[in-house]
């Protein structure tokens, strides 16, 4: 029986909603998921005044569908982030998902469904390997991540080198990777539906509230009998699955992917993650303000070409950016212990 003595504890949009010592109201949109927004819109506004075309909109439409595919694999990993974890397999499960899609699909004018899903099935294989190491074995997930990583980039090698040097993906689906409705890219369209439904199930349902709490406080959701490793492993394997789909959203766009089509997805989606306000220390994080970190990054990195700077200062900015996500995540964290 319940103790009726015992308070309700309120929920995460409660407590989000009130000052310290309950007085006081704070925004509805709190400043570490609204800062990386301000920084975008500082951005255009600077490419606006300097650099008019690094903000034209040929320039932005250019940029968007590589900003999708940021995004989605930015989600994948925020969600990791906020079951306490770190992925560093996501340029690996990458290029597998996409070598395996040009192996099972038949080539050009081979089944697209059929190399969908087993490009999918690859992704989310590593997934639950990365998942039961972690939450079952309680090995540190950025050591096992870069291990599967590094294992699955020597069986991706030795599978592509098994298919044609030209393989390219089916016509069909090279079409839809190209496609665009109302003007904008499908894969753009794909990742605003997967922001919008990572985000309903982590607000509006039970189990993204007890993924949220066990990423906040893993003691205190045990002890309200929520099943910790089963979250934690979640979280990668969702986390694989939408690294997947960027596979395949990329290999369809690019039409002849190398195996080199994962590589940039190894820094840029941590530093998406922790820019959108993800906390480190788990549990607080907006799918939302992710895209928008992801838009950010895309956009310094199209800036920084338009100045002839080198590719290389897109790196040094993604680490300087992680680093800071870092340091404000751990602000938060001392405040909150504190």
């Amino acid at each position: 029986m319940k103790d009726s003595s015992t308070p309700a504890m309120p929920s995460y949009a409660q407590t989000s909603r009130r000052g310290r010592g309950g007085k006081g109201r704070v925004p509805l949109i709190p400043m570490q998921f609204a800062a990386i927004w301000i920084a975008l819109g500082l951005l255009f506004l600077a490419g606006a005044a300097f650099l008019p075309r690094s903000v034209s909109a040929t320039s932005i439409a250019s940029i968007l569908p590589f900003a999708a595919f940021l995004a989605i694999a930015a989600m994948g990993q925020a969600l990791v982030v906020m079951a306490r974890g770190i992925d560093l397999s996501v340029p690996a499960i990458v290029t597998l998902s996409s070598t395996v899609l040009l192996g099972t699909s038949g080539g050009a004018q081979g089944s697209v469904v059929t190399g969908t899903l087993w490009a999918l099935l690859a992704a989310v294989a590593v997934g639950v390997v990365n998942g039961a190491l972690v939450a079952w074995l309680r090995l540190n997930a950025l050591i096992v991540t870069l291990s599967t990583g590094a294992i699955v980039a020597g069986l991706t090698l030795s599978y592509r080198n098994g298919l044609p040097a030209e393989s390219g993906v089916p016509t069909a689906l090279a079409d839809f990777g190209g496609a665009r409705w109302l003007g904008v890219s499908t894969a753009v369209w794909i990742a605003a539906g997967l922001v919008v439904v990572l985000t309903v199930l982590l607000r509006r349902t039970e189990a993204g509230r007890r993924f949220e709490a066990v990423g906040a406080n893993p003691r205190a959701a045990y002890a309200t009998g929520v099943e910790i490793r089963r979250h934690q492993a979640g979280a990668f394997v969702v986390a694989a699955l939408l690294y997947g789909v960027v596979g395949v959203l990329l290999s369809a766009f690019i039409r002849n992917p190398t195996l080199d089509v994962g590589n940039p997805y190894l820094l840029a989606p941590i530093a998406a993650a922790v820019l959108g306000g993800t906390a480190i220390s788990g549990g607080i994080g907006s799918m939302v303000a992710v895209t928008g970190a992801a838009l950010f990054l895309v956009l310094l990195g199209q800036t920084l070409k338009v100045l002839g700077l080198e590719t290389s200062w897109q790196m040094i900015f993604q680490g300087l950016a992680i680093a800071l996500g870092m340091f404000l995540s751990e602000g938060r964290g001392y405040r909150r212990r504190g």
